[in-house]
């Protein structure tokens, strides 16, 4: 049992997230794709770019774009969607992610390969004197050094098409600051914002996506150390307990702790610049 002070805490967690208990899929799939095709035509762009990584998020907000791309154009406006694939490498998991732009359907597909520039900037990193305590270190900094790498790209091509770059995070990555900042925290419209896993999930299933690809274990991969590490293995908590946790239902002592030190550790990646008073 919480205690009055950790339901106050929990309460105003959820408020700032903007989770709603409950959700009906298919409503929410119109309200968001009418959104990212309002929010684009008033932008003045023309595109809508995401990377494509394999997993449910980008699926489902992959989906979304090109569904509102479609309706853009139904409605007499010039709109794409750029499904992007940014392996570095060979990536283990290629096979979803192909399959989930096949399921998308997008406008265009480009393939950029992140390895090169990622070593290079390591290379330079270590040529210039920078070094690290240990090699775990050192993958977690390239592993972030990959997703900034991804949005670099991101943006180069939402530039050239006169786009705006979309991001994947959902309110359950935010509150536990599972995203790298300026990285896959980088973007110009989150269309999954106030939704938890689960919901996620519920949309893609409502949009028609494999089971398989819906409910596929979700992984950053950004580490070469521990290749396709369950998020949930990072977290120290199940993405069921942080979603309970969304939807204000009661979870364990031991799981508040946890998702609470990771909300307020992580208070910086989801805060503008700091920068002192007058």
């Amino acid at each position: 049992m919480l205690s009055a002070d950790q339901q106050r805490q929990q309460q105003h967690i959820i408020s700032e997230f903007n989770v709603k208990p409950t959700i009906d899929p298919l409503h929410e799939v119109a309200k968001r794709v009418d959104y990212l095709a309002s929010y684009l035509r008033n932008s003045g762009g023309r595109a809508m770019v995401l990377g494509i990584s394999g997993g449910v998020d980008s699926l489902v907000a992959g989906s979304l774009a090109q569904r509102a791309a479609e309706q853009l154009r139904s409605q007499g406006y010039e709109a794409s969607f750029i499904a992007m694939r940014l392996p570095y490498g060979e990536q283990a998991d290629a096979a979803e992610a192909d399959a989930s732009v096949k399921f998308i359907a997008p406008d265009q597909q480009l393939v950029v390969d992140i390895k090169a520039p990622t070593d290079s900037m390591l290379k330079q990193l270590l040529d210039a004197g920078q070094r690290f305590e240990n090699e775990a270190q050192q993958d977690f900094v390239v592993g972030n050094i990959k997703a900034r790498q991804r949005m670099v790209a991101q943006y180069a091509s939402a530039a050239a098409a006169s786009g705006l770059v979309l991001g994947s995070d959902h309110a359950a990555e935010a509150l536990m600051g599972f995203f790298t900042k300026f990285g896959d925290g980088a973007a110009d419209v989150m269309p999954l914002a106030g939704l938890n896993k689960r919901q996620v999930r519920a949309l893609g299933l409502a949009m028609g996506a494999p089971g398989y690809l819906v409910n596929k274990v979700p992984t950053a991969d950004l580490e070469s150390l521990t290749p396709m590490r369950p998020d949930e293995v990072a977290f120290g908590v199940s993405y069921d307990q942080i979603d309970d946790f969304l939807e204000g239902k009661a979870v364990d002592a031991v799981a508040f702790d946890i998702i609470v030190r990771h909300y307020r550790s992580s208070g910086h990646k989801r805060a503008l610049p700091a920068q002192p008073g007058n």
